[in-house]
């Protein structure tokens, strides 16, 4: 059974990014039994082949598959523009692709730790917004949901740079907010806390001891 009880969003389609995992995964799972349609979008096309045919299963989800990285501009461009026209009308976007690298001193910090979250956390996600958002604005419909962090407002020993792309991501939030004034468009941005998601395991990047420290007492 499930833990809410879904609105119904009969023949909606929403894009999920990141949908491969953790925050993800859930919100795939909870619009699909909710009856939208749904594009999985994420890195690992293998994932979400699996994901898809679970919601099938669960819930005989229609859903569409969009292997992408949100950090390249022009593949989020392309794979938008060339989706099927019965895709097209994106009702709901959900900006959940994001990552974490290290827990380094800002001083000693690995520079692709912090260029891998800025392009992901920061970037990646007004990439995804650009290419979607005007076509709302012309549908004069559609929900545009950030999923940020309490890092936004609470920084961490180590997590300075990631705290900053989710304080980054609140402000874009409140931005497009201003912007869209005037439109029957929503913002929402959603700043969750600790989540149990492989999110440690990709911070430490791969080291799964050191994630699960993360969750000890809990």
């Amino acid at each position: 059974a499930s833990f809410f009880m879904p609105i119904s969003l009969t023949g909606k389609v929403v894009l999920i990014t990141g949908a491969s995992s953790g925050i993800g995964t859930s919100c795939a799972h909870y619009f699909a039994e909710a009856g939208a349609r749904i594009i999985l979008s994420a890195r690992r096309k293998e994932k979400l082949i699996l994901l898809a045919d679970e919601l099938q299963q669960k819930y005989q989800a229609k859903t569409l598959l969009l292997p992408l990285d949100v950090q390249k501009s022009d593949a989020i461009n392309t794979s938008i523009q060339g989706l099927p026209a019965n895709w097209q009308a994106i009702d709901v976007l959900i900006n959940n692709a994001g990552l974490s690298r290290g827990l380094d001193k800002q001083y000693e910090a690995p520079l692709q730790d912090w260029e891998e979250m800025i392009d992901t956390n920061i970037k990646g996600l007004l990439y995804m917004t650009r290419a979607i958002a005007p076509g709302m604005i012309a549908r004069n419909a559609g929900h545009v949901i950030n999923i940020g962090s309490i890092a936004a407002r609470y920084t961490y020993p180590g997590g300075s740079v990631y705290c900053a792309t989710k304080a980054a991501v609140k402000v874009l939030t409140e931005g497009l907010k201003i912007d869209l004034l005037g439109t029957p468009i929503r913002v929402t941005n959603i700043e969750p806390g600790l989540v149990e998601t492989d999110f440690s395991n990709v911070r430490f990047r791969g080291d799964t001891d050191r994630a699960k420290n993360v969750y000890e007492g809990m």
